[in-house]
C-alpha cells in the first residue's frame, strides 16, 4: 500500500487519498477486453481466479495505550490474512501522529469468498519517532511498540448490519489489553468514474494567537448509519486563511454516487495531533459540480452545525472522467519491456570467492544478483511479448578494452539484446569470467541508454513502457549526473528499480527515491515531472513477510498508469470479433 504517512516526514502535512490510488487493486476487477492475452491470462491465473467479491476494509481504533512519555502513541495499523497457518500481510495505514483515537484513511482491499474461511489478523503498533522518515514498506514492525492485535473471520464482518466490527485488542498470549478496533467493510464499486477537483477558501476563522491557522482539508463519506469514513485528506498550507490546494482525485470507489452525502471538514494542523476544526460542511460530488458551475462559495459551519461562519469553499476545477486500470491498458496491447543493469565494480569480491557478492555457487543457490534478475524477469516477462531484453553491465574492464559504464551483457557490440530469462542468466555468468571488476559505480550512463531506447520507441507508438532494474553493491559516485538522466527521463516511458545487495551504506540512493513527495531536481533547477523510481536494499527486506520483488514492483502499476493519464494516452478499444457472414433469405414458400 506504498509510503503513504498521514503522519507522514513532514509530520502529517501532505495529501493522503486524493490521488490516483489503487492500481493493482483495481486491476484485478477488469477481464481483459482486447482479445487474447498472455500477461492477462498469467495475470489471473497467478490470482487463484474465482467467484468472489472485491471488499474495502477501512480502520478506527480507540482507547489505545499510550506508549510515549512526553506526546501521544503514533499508531500504525497492519492486516493480515491467515493462509495455511501462516500470516501473510495485505496491508499497512498510514502513521497517524500523537494520537490514541486514530481514524485511519489507507484501507485495504480483500476478496470476500463464501465458500471459505478467511481468517483475519489486525496488528497495531506505535511507530517511533526516529523511523517517520522510513518508508512504510520499510519499517521493521519488531523496532515498533506494539499496541495489540484482533482476530476475527471476514464472515463476522459482512454479516454485521453495517458491515463494522467492534474487536478487543490482546497481546501476543491472548490476554486482554486496552483499546479495541474497529473494522468496517464495503463492497467495491466496478465503476471506473473519477472526478478532479481543486478546492480554496475564503476568510476562515483564526484559530492561532501570534500568526495565521495552518489550514486543511478532510472529505469523509457518510455511511448509511451517519459513521464518516475519511476517503482523502489535503496537504497542510501554513499561515492562510484564504489557502488554495493543489487538485485532488476521487474515484467512485471512494465516493459511491454523486448523491451520497460527504463531510468536508477544514482543520487548523497541529503537530501535536489535536487539530482544531475550523468548520465544516455536508454535501455531496452533485452538489459540489453545482457549486462549481455556479462559481459561488458554501459557508462553513462551527461543530454539529450551530453557527453559520464567515469562512467560505469555493471550487476552482471540477471534471469528470473515466480512471482506466493497468489492465484495460495490458489487455488492449500495451507492454512492459524490461531491461537490466548489472554492477561490475571491484567493490563486489572476486567471483572466485565464496564471499563475494558476484560468487556462482556450484550447489546452484543463487547470489543476490541473480536472486534480484530472477525474481523481477519472472514476474515482467509475461507483459513482453517478444521477450528480448536489453542486458548491459557497468564498472568493468572488458575485454581488449577500458574500463566501460555501459556494456552488452552478450559481448555482441552492436545488440544489447538477450533472450528470455535464461538469457539474461547465462550471459551474466558468462561476463563473470570475461571482465575485470573495476569501478567507479557510475549510473548516468546506463540510465542514459535506457532512456534513449525509450525515446526512441515513443517516435514509433506509444504502446510500450520500459523497467530498468539497475542491481548494485555501492553508493553511486555520479550522484548529480544521475540525478540529471533520471529527470530528463521522467518525461519518458520508463521506470527505474534499484536493487541494493550486500552491506554498503545506501542512505543516499533513497534520495534517487522520490517516496516522500519531494521530487529530483536537476543541476538546471529543472524538477521530475514524475517520480519514475524506486530503491530497494534487499537486506533491509530479507526475511521479512513482503518479498524484495514486491516491494520494487508495488509502485510501478501506479507510474505507468500516472505516465499514461497525464499524457491522455488511453487503452486502445477491443479488437471486435469479425461480422457474420451474410446468407440469403430463406425460400418463400
Amino acid at each position: 500500500m506504498g509510503g503513504c504517512f498521514s503522519g507522514d516526514v513532514r509530520g502529517g502535512m501532505e495529501a493522503v487519498g486524493g490521488g490516483a490510488r489503487g492500481a493493482t487493486a483495481a486491476a484485478g476487477q477488469c477481464q481483459g477486453q482486447g482479445g487474447p492475452n498472455e500477461a492477462v491470462d498469467h495475470f489471473f491465473q497467478g490470482q487463484a481466479l474465482r467467484l468472489y467479491t472485491p471488499l474495502e476494509l477501512s480502520f478506527s481504533a480507540s482507547k489505545l495505550r499510550n506508549m510515549d512519555a512526553l506526546s501521544k502513541s503514533d499508531p500504525m495499523l497492519v492486516v493480515y490474512t491467515k493462509m495455511d497457518g501462516r500470516l501473510e500481510e495485505i496491508g499497512r495505514t498510514e502513521v497517524i501522529l500523537n494520537s490514541l483515537e486514530p481514524l485511519w484513511i489507507t484501507k485495504a482491499m480483500i476478496n470476500y469468498q463464501f465458500e471459505i474461511v478467511q481468517p483475519l489478523v489486525f496488528r497495531i503498533y506505535d511507530v517511533d519517532t526516529k523511523y517517520h522518515n522510513t518508508p512504510l514498506k520499510m519499517l521493521n514492525l519488531a523496532q515498533q511498540d506494539f499496541l495489540g492485535e484482533a482476530f476475527c473471520n471476514l464472515s463476522e464482518i459482512v454479516t454485521k448490519f453495517n458491515h463494522s466490527l467492534t474487536l478487543n485488542l490482546r497481546n501476543g498470549s491472548g490476554h486482554a489489553l486496552q483499546g479495541t478496533v474497529t473494522v468496517h467493510a464495503e463492497e467495491t464499486a466496478s465503476s471506473r468514474m473519477a472526478v478532479d477537483m481543486q478546492f480554496h477558501c475564503l476568510n476562515l476563522d483564526n484559530k492561532d494567537t501570534f500568526s495565521k491557522s495552518d489550514p486543511f482539508l478532510r472529505v469523509s463519506r457518510l455511511s448509511e448509519s451517519a459513521v464518516a469514513i475519511p476517503i482523502c485528506k489535503t496537504e497542510v498550507i501554513k499561515n492562510n486563511l484564504n489557502p488554495v490546494w493543489r487538485p485532488i482525485t476521487l474515484t467512485s470507489q471512494q465516493y459511491s454516487s454523486k448523491d451520497d452525502p460527504l463531510l468536508v471538514e477544514c482543520f487548523d494542523f497541529d503537530a501535536s495531533g489535536n487539530h482544531e476544526l475550523i468548520g465544516a460542511l455536508q454535501t455531496t460530488i452533485a452538489q459540489l459540480e453545482n457549486l462549481y458551475n455556479s462559481k459561488a462559495g458554501a459557508n462553513f459551519y462551527s461543530h454539529k452545525g450551530q453557527k453559520k461562519l464567515k469562512g467560505q469553499l469555493f471550487l476552482d476545477k471540477f471534471q469528470e472522467k473515466v480512471q482506466h486500470t493497468f489492465l484495460d491498458y495490458i489487455s488492449s496491447g500495451f507492454e512492459l519491456n524490461f531491461m537490466v543493469a548489472v554492477d561490475f565494480t571491484a567493490s563486489n569480491g572476486d567471483p572466485r570467492v565464496p564471499q563475494s557478492l558476484h560468487y556462482i555457487d556450484p550447489s546452484g543457490r543463487p547470489n543476490s544478483y541473480q536472486q534480484a534478475i530472477l525474481g523481477v524477469s519472472e514476474v515482467l516477462q509475461f507483459y513482453d511479448n517478444d521477450r528480448r531484453f536489453p542486458a548491459w553491465g557497468f564498472g568493468a574492464k572488458i575485454p581488449r578494452g577500458s574500463v566501460s559504464h555501459c556494456f552488452n551483457l552478450n559481448a555482441s557490440t552492436n545488440d544489447c539484446e538477450v533472450v528470455g530469462v535464461e538469457g539474461i542468466m547465462s550471459a551474466y555468468s558468462s561476463t563473470l569470467y570475461s571482465v575485470s571488476l573495476a569501478g567507479p559505480t557510475l549510473f548516468g550512463p546506463v540510465i542514459s541508454k535506457a532512456a534513449e531506447i525509450a525515446s526512441h520507441s515513443v517516435q514509433y507508438g506509444n504502446n510500450k513502457y520500459f523497467v530498468l532494474l539497475i542491481i548494485t553493491d555501492g553508493v553511486i559516485t555520479d550522484q548529480q549526473e544521475t540525478k540529471d538522466s533520471i529527470v530528463r527521463a521522467s518525461d519518458l516511458p520508463l521506470s527505474i528499480l534499484i536493487v541494493g545487495v550486500g552491506n554498503a551504506d545506501f542512505t543516499q540512493m533513497r534520495i534517487l527515491d522520490a517516496d516522500f513527495g519531494k521530487r529530483l531536481e536537476s543541476s538546471t533547477g529543472r524538477v521530475a515531472t514524475r517520480d519514475i523510481v524506486q530503491f530497494v536494499p534487499m537486506r533491509e527486506v530479507q526475511g521479512g513477510q513482503v518479498t524484495v520483488v514486491q516491494s520494487l514492483l508495488e509502485e510501478l502499476p501506479g507510474q505507468f498508469l500516472e505516465y499514461m493519464r497525464t499524457r491522455d494516452i488511453k487503452p486502445r478499444p477491443p479488437q471486435h470479433a469479425s461480422a457474420p457472414p451474410a446468407y440469403p433469405p430463406p425460400p418463400q414458400l
